[in-house]
């Protein structure tokens, strides 16, 4: 893993990857955010955090999602 993102970082990452603008990634954008933001998960890590973050279970993750779930592994500071 690279530096630890910052909320600003993975705003504009999550902005980036969000090309529909729903404001919801699925697991393909998920896995593209982590490698923009250098975090190196195997893909059962990727899996096990996705559905972690996905606290709803529909499939899609939002940014506030996403940013929970990664302060929630001391990341996104």
């Amino acid at each position: 893993m690279t530096a630890e993102p910052t909320q600003a970082g993975l705003f504009t990452a999550f902005q980036r990857v969000d090309v529909d603008g729903d404001g919801q990634l699925d697991l393909v954008g998920f896995t593209v955010i982590l490698e923009e933001l250098g975090l190196s998960w195997s893909r059962h890590e990727t899996q096990d955090r996705f559905e972690t973050a996905d606290a709803n279970r529909d499939g899609l993750i939002s940014l506030d999602e996403l940013s929970a779930m990664l302060a929630g592994y001391g990341l996104a500071g």
